[in-house]
């Protein structure tokens, strides 16, 4: 049974009246995370992106090439995504459970935040309802200030990244301290350890990403102070 099926069967429960917290209480180990997992992403992504008033587009690509939906799924995906999109009310509750699921997995939740940016960003503009939604979201999954504004600072262009941002410490830290950082940040990002932890695939995906960016801050930075 493909992702997709089980995502709809997922749906079809929800439809017929079965409460969204039942629906995750079947979701919470893998494999069925991944479909907990693709639903949460979707479903908040669909409700930030009409929370700036519409859903271009060019966010609509963003879901596909975050999940690489194969052309049989498509029907499925449009599915979970139509009905999401149909008001911004009710994502507090989805943000909840699967923050609830991810508990013990921080990580994970940064990497979900991580496709939300993702996707806000996705027709070139980040509207303040979008930051308002993602730092809401952010506020449930218990990611701190200084972690969000460190991701919003990787996504978002007027939001004048820097390397230190990037990996949550200050400019003024001693570098053996910024390497400790750093090191940290690579060691619960590495693709190789969240596949171990059996955390779903769009996960490890949003990681890859992380890793990039984290070690070119980390290069800046040492760079800068090698001068």
């Amino acid at each position: 049974m493909s992702l997709w099926t089980r995502i709809s069967e997922a749906l079809a429960a929800l439809s017929q009246g079965e409460g969204l917290s039942a629906v995750f209480d079947r979701l919470r180990s893998p494999p069925e995370r991944s479909v907990g997992f693709t639903i949460a992403v979707i479903a908040l992504g669909a409700k930030m992106a009409k929370a700036d008033g519409q859903v271009t587009r060019d966010e609509v690509t963003a879901f596909r090439e975050v999940f690489n939906i194969a052309a049989a799924d498509e029907a499925n995906a449009a599915r979970v995504f139509n009905m999401a999109r149909l008001d911004v009310a009710g994502f507090e509750e989805y943000a909840a459970r699967i923050a609830e699921m991810f508990a013990s997995e921080r990580s994970t939740l940064c990497d979900l935040i991580e496709g939300l940016f993702y996707i806000a960003m996705a027709d070139g503009f980040y509207h303040p309802n979008e930051d308002i939604f993602l730092e809401r979201v952010a506020e449930i999954f218990g990611l701190p200030d200084t972690e969000f504004r460190a991701l919003r600072a990787r996504f978002v262009p007027d939001a004048l990244p820097d390397p230190y941002t990037v990996l949550g410490v200050s400019p003024d830290a001693p570098l053996a301290d910024i390497r400790a950082a750093w090191r940290l940040m690579v060691r619960e990002t590495h693709p190789d350890r969240m596949i171990a932890r059996g955390v779903p695939q769009e996960a490890v995906r949003m990681a890859e990403k992380r890793m990039v960016d984290i070690n070119r801050a980390w290069e800046e930075i040492n760079q800068e102070r090698a001068a």
